[in-house]
């Protein structure tokens, strides 16, 4: 399956103790890789691990390929932003909805189900999704 990469599949990925690694092993399995991203996503990535490195290892590896570009898409950006006003999104989750209306067959990898199950591409349509099964 294509795959649009979240940050915390990526931070499960690098982190052997994170809550989420066992579910990301299981993940690896089922996707095609590279998992594509954006910039925003790899920053946060690498602020939740402290470290740079794994997130340039993953791209090297060809792991995850950047596939967005905000500057092109800055005003579906803005709407996003907009609509989306009352759950506060950061630049990653806008980025990510635009992704999902750019690659329409990819299914958006996240362990943020809460947000990205009222988040809709082309305004009403539901992101196709695969999130750790429920606590």
């Amino acid at each position: 399956m294509n795959a649009i990469a979240d940050t915390g599949l990526l931070v499960a990925m690098a982190r052997a103790n994170d809550e989420y690694n066992d579910w990301a092993s299981e993940v690896a399995l089922q996707i095609s890789w590279p998992a594509l991203t954006c910039e925003a996503v790899l920053a946060e990535t690498a602020f939740q691990l402290q470290s740079c490195e794994p997130v340039l290892g993953m791209l090297r590896d060809g792991v995850i390929r950047v596939a967005f570009d905000c500057e092109s898409n800055q005003e579906h950006l803005q709407d996003l932003a907009e609509r989306y006003a009352d759950r506060q999104p950061d630049l990653a989750d806008l980025c990510l909805i635009r992704m999902s209306e750019l690659f329409p067959r990819h299914v958006v990898v996240t362990v943020d189900e809460q947000d990205f199950r009222v988040y809709r591409r082309n305004k009403r349509e539901a992101i196709p999704l695969l999130c750790p099964p429920r606590k």
